[in-house]
């Protein structure tokens, strides 16, 4: 064996690498349709994009993507920062945003910042250094440097997961402050005097911070006392939402519900309480926030927010493409959430 030319390395004066022109002869049309085929198929009629991307597959076509980027002045790419890929929080919405990015010619690069803000302008940096057009970011909470950086650069980029009328950023998303607030308010409504919260850390998580305040805001509204509100930081996971738990409810008083920031918090917590001997929501209430797949299949199932993730990647994706082909949306867009009532919240004990 050859151990200086990697497996499966052509030989010098190896076969004919295929061109563009080759796939055109081969799909019986011209080169302006198989380049409109690779990098804008929604412009093309179906039975004409099979024939050419029929030809691609036999001839193993690949396109010279360094030349192709040159020559366009960008590389069809686009970078999304994630906090993290440790749960599904961010999936579905990362999914639609990749599906119709795909749709329009345009691939995807993921990084995960492990909710740390250095980590995060490291990955904006690296991901500008390879060539992404374009970023999706999670939350407006970040330095002003990084925003400095990306203005300067003249990189379009788009906020996700958050929306607020009053920040100064393009945004699609929810009112993370006004979801809580209704989920709280449906809390009060079944008597629950005693409540706390189980949050991940807020100083440098807008989200979360919202959520807390939008618990606030209800408990101001029925006159109770904002500051009575017991809250638990803790990292995302469900063992750290079980460890909380178990803290939230050694305090006294005792309290007789528990918001979370999230659902795999919130899971965590329903197990501890059942590995507690407690009864969900007869001895305590739990109710968490997003709504990903996970909320319905816990049990007893869990009452929470809906996010409309789907939506959202989509909707992201389609303005940073409209963005960078000079159609870009100037106003950030809102997104409805809404209550899933199901069996872990229940009338106050006490």
């Amino acid at each position: 064996m050859d151990r200086a030319r990697l497996k499966g390395a052509p030989k010098a004066g190896g076969a004919h690498r295929p061109t563009l022109e080759d796939v055109a002869r081969s799909a019986r049309v011209s080169t302006a349709t198989v380049s409109r085929c690779l990098n804008t198929p929604d412009l093309v009629v179906e039975r004409t994009r099979k024939r050419v991307l029929d030809a691609v597959r036999e001839l193993g076509y690949s396109p010279n993507f360094n030349a192709r980027a040159l020559a366009a002045r960008r590389t069809n790419t686009i970078g999304a920062i994630i906090p993290t890929m440790e749960n599904a929080i961010f999936a579905r919405a990362l999914q639609a945003f990749q599906e119709e990015l795909g749709r329009h010619g345009f691939t995807l690069l993921v990084s995960s910042s492990s909710y740390r803000a250095d980590l995060e302008e490291e990955q904006i940096r690296t991901l500008l250094m390879r060539g992404a057009d374009a970023l999706l970011l999670i939350g407006h909470e970040r330095p002003k440097a990084v925003y400095d950086y990306l203005e300067r650069r003249g990189v379009p980029f788009l906020v996700a997961w958050v929306y607020d009328p009053g920040a100064e950023h393009l945004s699609v998303g929810f009112d993370n402050r006004a979801a809580m607030a209704e989920l709280t308010e449906k809390v009060l409504d079944f008597g629950h005097r005693h409540i706390a919260m189980i949050t991940a850390e807020q100083a440098s998580n807008d989200r979360a911070r919202a959520r807390v305040e939008g618990a606030r805001d209800a408990l101001r509204a029925h006159g109770r006392d904002p500051d009575g509100l017991r809250v638990t930081e803790t990292t995302y996971a469900i063992k750290s939402g079980a460890a909380a738990f178990d803290d939230v409810m050694s305090g006294a008083p005792r309290p007789t519900a528990i918001l979370c920031g999230n659902d795999v918090l919130a899971v965590g917590a329903v197990m501890a309480a059942k590995a507690a001997g407690l009864r969900v929501p007869e001895d305590v209430s739990i109710t968490g926030f997003d709504d990903i797949e996970i909320a319905e299949i816990v049990e007893p199932q869990l009452t929470t927010v809906h996010v409309p993730h789907r939506a959202m990647g989509t909707e992201a994706a389609r303005r940073l493409v409209d963005v960078l082909n000079g159609d870009g949306a100037e106003t950030s867009l809102r997104l409805d959430t809404y209550l899933c009532l199901r069996q872990t919240l229940g009338p106050s004990p006490r």
